[in-house]
């Protein structure tokens, strides 16, 4: 029998090459079983990228809506929460200033309307919400505070006052005041009309449109800034004026719980909208991910069993590789 003989130098080559190759191999399927995508993109695709490129572009674009809309839902989540807490400064205050204005005491009025200013308080605090250093109610210019305190606006509503005579007056003039593009919207917002659209899916946008100038919040404040003033001392002495203030701040009270409940629906059609938006995305992106796996997915049984085979030769390299360096002349002449 005939024999092939390797040189000690070209059979440490060799044993070295073969680890070598064993090594690679067994963390390409390491990382195959880990990953469950083969490491050989080129081949899973044939040489054709297109299909794998589109895809992922398309995920990609979907992890920037899912921020979007998860950005979008806690915007209008919180300003619907505001509104929420705006109709429960209404709770039973609109009531109490009519029946204060009937009593025709000023013990009574005096409690009410004081009640009435410090709502007024919370009312523009709540529109000055700023969530994460953006400010809700400030449309396009989240990085302004939309109102000044309530001191502001009502000493601003005092000057529009000055001169009055009787109540009649005074309820027109704050109406027109509140109601007049020229008068609080253009004197005491500081934010911006408009606000930016978020693109929520492909092809789909949508844009909170609810500002602090919104005709809805005007009408909440008209009662409460009408009983506030009470409260600084207009008409003081004057109990039948008193009486015709606080009766039609009460009257604005109640239908502002009205606007508001408007203003709350109209927003939760956007909230729906949103979150229409985050199941489609979500489900586009699980037939995304399905499609991927099935093209360049690496079979979880084929790779482990791959790995074991590996592991077994290079086992046997090492085992190798121990007997041939324990060889000696001694041992080869006996």
């Amino acid at each position: 029998m005939n024999y092939l003989s390797v040189g000690d130098m070209a059979q440490s080559f060799q044993m070295r090459q073969h680890n070598l190759q064993l090594k690679t191999a067994m963390t390409t399927l390491t990382e195959e079983v880990i990953s469950g995508i083969k490491q050989d993109l080129g081949a899973a695709v044939s040489g054709d990228f297109i299909s794998l490129a589109g895809i992922d572009r398309s995920l990609t674009m979907l992890e920037s809506y899912d921020i979007a809309t998860t950005e979008a839902d806690l915007i209008a989540g919180t300003m619907q929460q505001s509104l929420q807490t705006l109709r429960s400064l209404n709770d039973g205050i609109g009531v109490a200033l009519l029946s204060a204005a009937t009593t025709a005491t000023k013990p009574m009025i005096d409690a009410t309307v004081n009640d009435a200013a410090t709502r007024f308080d919370t009312l523009i605090s709540t529109l000055n919400t700023n969530l994460a250093g953006r400010y809700l109610f400030s449309g396009a210019a989240t990085d302004t505070r939309p109102l000044p305190g309530a001191d502001v606006i009502l000493a601003a509503l005092s000057s529009e006052l000055s001169g009055v005579t009787d109540a009649s007056d005074a309820i027109t003039r704050i109406d027109n005041w509140f109601d007049d593009p020229a008068g609080f919207a253009a004197t005491q917002y500081q934010g911006d009309a408009s606000r930016s659209q978020i693109r929520i899916a492909e092809g789909e946008v949508t844009r909170i449109e609810i500002t602090a100038i919104d005709p809805a919040l005007r009408d909440a404040m008209k009662g409460f800034a009408m009983a506030a003033l009470l409260a600084e001392g207009l008409f003081s002495g004057d109990l039948e004026a008193w009486s015709s203030l606080v009766t039609a701040a009460g009257e604005r009270v109640i239908q502002g719980d009205d606007t508001l409940a408007g203003l709350a629906a109209n927003l939760g059609t956007v909230e729906a909208r949103i979150a229409d938006a985050k199941v489609r995305n979500g489900a586009e992106r699980s037939a995304l991910e399905i499609a991927r796996t099935e093209l360049i997915g690496a079979d979880p049984y084929e790779s482990a069993s791959a790995l074991e085979a590996v592991r077994t030769q290079l086992e046997t390299i090492y085992t190798l590789t121990s007997r041939l360096s324990s060889l000696s002349m001694t041992d080869y002449l006996r």
